[in-house]
């Protein structure tokens, strides 16, 4: 028997139940899927090792145990020092305006939206924003304008609809 044959015997007769036991350790289903396919693979990198040795199982849930032990002792820490130094976005202005800019600006297709916000907000120069979306001034000029009236719709609606009202007027008037 080959020893690959032998990893392919012992995966098929204990996987499930290294699983079963790692779960019990974790209390997380897929870490301890993850935890014992590592130890398998670290079987697979050795071979002829693995074949030679008394008790293959017990070998594997022991590096499963320790695969499992580490990742915890790394999440531990990464968790601690993002408790230390991670603080919340923080809204630069929530003024009802500034939300409802914001709200508007979502309902703008992607290029417009890019564009405006590439303008206007990080405040990159029309051939700026151009490169960084990979497209022409000429587009960026389009975008910009169309985004403008479109977010002029979507913030006054009802002033845009009387100043369209009052020109009527005044053209009939004239």
């Amino acid at each position: 028997m080959s020893d690959d044959d032998v990893i392919a015997d012992v995966y098929a007769g204990c996987f499930r139940r290294l699983v079963v036991q790692l779960y019990a350790v974790t209390g997380d289903l897929s870490e301890a899927q993850d935890a014992v396919q590592e130890a398998f693979t670290r079987a697979l990198a050795a071979p002829r090792r693995f074949a030679g040795l008394d008790n293959p199982e017990a070998w594997l849930r022991r590096v499963a145990v320790n695969v499992a032990r580490s990742r915890h002792r790394r999440r531990r820490v990464l968790d601690g020092l993002l408790r230390r130094t991670w603080s919340p976005p923080v809204v630069a202005d929530s003024a009802p305006e500034h939300l409802a800019l914001l709200a508007a600006l979502r309902r703008l297709p992607d290029g417009q939206r890019h564009a405006l916000a590439l303008h206007y907000l990080v405040d990159l120069p029309v051939e700026e924003v151009a490169r960084t979306l990979g497209v022409s001034v000429g587009t960026v000029k389009s975008r910009l304008s169309r985004g403008r009236q479109a977010l002029a719709l979507l913030l006054s609606p009802a002033d845009t609809v009387d100043a369209v009202a009052s020109r009527r007027r005044a053209d009939v008037r004239s």
